[in-house]
């Protein structure tokens, strides 16, 4: 049981940090794309190259980058969970298979 519980921690947690080291590196891309984008926004409608007519147009675009990043890291956590599934039950199996002596039919991942 001791045993089984520490293969699992370490399962999740070598995913986990493998995990969020992507998701660190293309959140701080993403984000710096965003704010320099908003700051050329910014200026552009300090300046006046941004008219009231174009203003909502690069807005929108704003905000559409913004609603992309968050969709694109959700969908980062969704396959993140997914693997962790995967990981835990295959490590289940293993266990099982390894303790009994026997051949378990084999796991199907998500």
């Amino acid at each position: 049981m001791d045993q089984l519980m520490s293969d699992i921690k370490a399962t999740v947690s070598d995913l986990l940090n493998k995990d969020i080291e992507t998701v660190r590196g293309f959140s701080a891309r993403q984000l710096t794309g965003i704010s320099n984008q908003t700051a050329l926004v910014a200026s552009g409608i300090t300046t006046g190259q941004i008219t009231e007519a174009t203003r909502d147009f690069f807005l929108d675009q704003l905000v559409e980058l913004a609603r992309n990043f968050v969709n694109t890291l959700v969908g980062l956590v969704i396959a993140t969970i997914e693997r962790l599934w995967n990981a835990v039950v295959k490590v289940i199996w293993d266990t099982i298979s390894r303790v009994t002596g026997t051949v378990i039919p084999a796991f199907k991942p998500m």
